[in-house]
């Protein structure tokens, strides 16, 4: 008789070469001007969201903008702006997958957008505190704001960018810099 040990190898081993096992979330790492962040991205829940995201990353977009809206009680918005103000071309918008389930808690990385649903491009924001209240459910224009990510490392860094000093418009005094976003670790 096989122990459950040998079983569960077994089906492991199985579930790996059939290509039914469940590879991991990509990882992105961030350097900042402040340190490292690393990035678990939920391609499952948010598939363009995270596409979009990746595209960008492998562009080097974010490699030299800006975290250039920071809300200490709120995030830190970036992905957008280079030093100085000067805002970053982008692509076309993306559709809104803020009805994905995935809730806008400490931690977590959400799309940012204007007042039209499916307006996001690039530009990202890392929530400091839970804003459930950008949640699809409970969100005032019915829309809400696609969270696609979370901080897996690092969240003492977000938390000293959330410190910063800012001036008019929630922009920091000094920039804080986006130095490089990287892929760590890629979908098998």
């Amino acid at each position: 008789m096989m122990s459950v040990k040998a079983v569960v190898l077994g089906l492991v081993a199985v579930c790996a070469m059939s290509g039914t096992a469940r590879a991991a979330n990509p990882v992105v790492v961030m350097e900042t001007s402040h340190g490292t962040i690393k990035i678990e991205l939920f391609e499952e829940k948010a598939p363009i969201t995270v596409k979009n995201f990746l595209t960008y990353v492998a562009d080097k977009h974010y490699d030299g903008l800006t975290f250039h809206r920071v809300i200490s009680d709120f995030m830190i918005q970036g992905g957008g702006m280079e030093p100085g103000g000067k805002e970053k071309k982008t692509r076309e918008p993306i559709k809104n997958e803020a009805a994905n389930g995935l809730s806008n808690q400490r931690g977590t990385v959400a799309m940012a957008r204007t007042n039209v649903a499916d307006s996001a491009t690039s530009q990202f924001y890392i929530n400091v505190k839970d804003n459930t209240f950008l949640d699809k459910a409970k969100a005032r224009d019915g829309v809400g704001y696609c969270v696609f990510g979370r901080v897996i490392e690092g969240m003492d860094v977000v938390d000293k960018i959330k410190d910063v000093e800012t001036g008019p418009g929630d922009v920091p005094t000094k920039d804080v810099l986006i130095k490089s976003i990287k892929v760590e670790m890629a979908k098998k």
